[in-house]
């Protein structure tokens, strides 16, 4: 486990336990949320409405920077080091069709999924084979690009909750989603980061779903809306949802109706159950709605700032961890 890594560890954030949404510091997960809302428009998908907010804590806090799209031929990665750069994370999404794996190909199949090659060859469906291939390829990819080595030479990692991560490579936090046709891949130097991508037709707002979704504050948030706005407002809570819970480590096992999230209109934060905010200052997220092949999506990410600094070099080659950097620094000087 590198420095930084333990570090984060050792601050509680990356614990995995249930998210404390107490007040006072020191609590598991801190979870007021930062950054912008983000409108989700077909028209202008990338189209950004900066966040009003009456804390300066809140409106000083980095955003996100945008989605990039990114094909397999030739990818031009020069924007997602110029986002990990300029805001700490980088998202990036690309078309199954274009990541997909040419038929045959099995010694790339073994270079792209590695020690990931038996949980592929135990899914019986092909197309689920195809999206978890194509995804890892450009999980890998876009890391690779971030920390300047070859995708062959990353190998992801899982934790206890399946939470995935790069092994040795500590300077970035990863996470991953796909559905349909869309891959999305987040990468972070802040600390902690997940991502989730939905298709915005997908049918959630139904009584029996909606009653294991949404808090008692959502509930009532989403029924003042008019019927046609209700379903997709409940499809971006499922996608911040499953972003934060990724980013904690969670997933699943933490139940969406102990925490939720404010209407689209005011600044995205997590709140309690019953609508009042949490605490902390170090959660950043960001919605989106971006087409891809015809079909529009909602992607959602959620990014935790752990305080330790932000490396703004990744690339293997030429950063050093600052912490480190100091330390080499003391033990020389105590040298004489």
């Amino acid at each position: 486990m590198g420095a930084r890594r333990a570090a984060v560890r050792a601050s509680g954030v990356a614990a995995y336990g249930t998210p404390d949404l107490g007040t006072g510091p020191g609590g598991l997960m801190p979870c007021t949320a930062l950054g912008e809302v983000h409108e989700m428009t077909r028209a202008e998908p990338y189209t950004i409405r900066p966040a009003e907010s009456d804390s300066p804590a809140l409106s000083a806090r980095p955003s996100l920077g945008e989605p990039i799209a990114v094909t397999s031929g030739g990818a031009d990665w020069s924007r997602l080091r110029a986002d990990l750069r300029r805001h700490g994370t980088a998202l990036v999404h690309g078309r199954l069709a274009d990541w997909r794996l040419p038929p045959g190909e099995e010694s790339l199949l073994r270079e792209v999924l590695g020690r990931d090659l038996p949980s592929y060859l135990s899914l019986g469906d092909v197309e689920l084979r195809a999206r978890y291939a194509a995804s890892r390829r450009l999980l890998k990819s876009a890391a690779a690009a971030a920390l300047g080595v070859r995708p062959a030479e990353l190998e992801l990692t899982y934790g206890p909750t399946g939470r995935p991560s790069l092994r040795g490579f500590d300077q970035i936090d990863i996470s991953l989603s796909h559905t349909g046709d869309l891959l999305l891949v987040g990468l972070t130097s802040r600390g902690l980061i997940g991502v989730d991508v939905e298709l915005a037709a997908r049918q959630l707002y139904r009584r029996s779903l909606k009653r294991h979704i949404c808090t008692p504050q959502e509930s009532r948030d989403l029924e003042r809306l008019p019927q046609e706005d209700r379903n997709v407002n409940l499809v971006r809570l499922w996608t911040l949802k499953e972003a934060y819970s990724k980013a904690i480590g969670q997933g699943m096992a933490f139940r969406f109706t102990e925490f939720g999230f404010g209407p689209g209109d005011k600044p995205v934060r997590v709140n309690r159950p019953d609508g009042r905010p949490g605490t902390g200052a170090q959660w950043s997220f960001g919605t989106y709605s971006v087409d891809a092949g015809g079909a529009a999506f909602v992607m959602s990410a959620a990014v935790h700032d752990t305080g330790l600094g932000r490396t703004l070099d990744t690339d293997v080659a030429t950063m050093l961890d600052a912490q480190t950097v100091t330390a080499i620094t003391g033990a020389l000087a105590a040298l004489g």
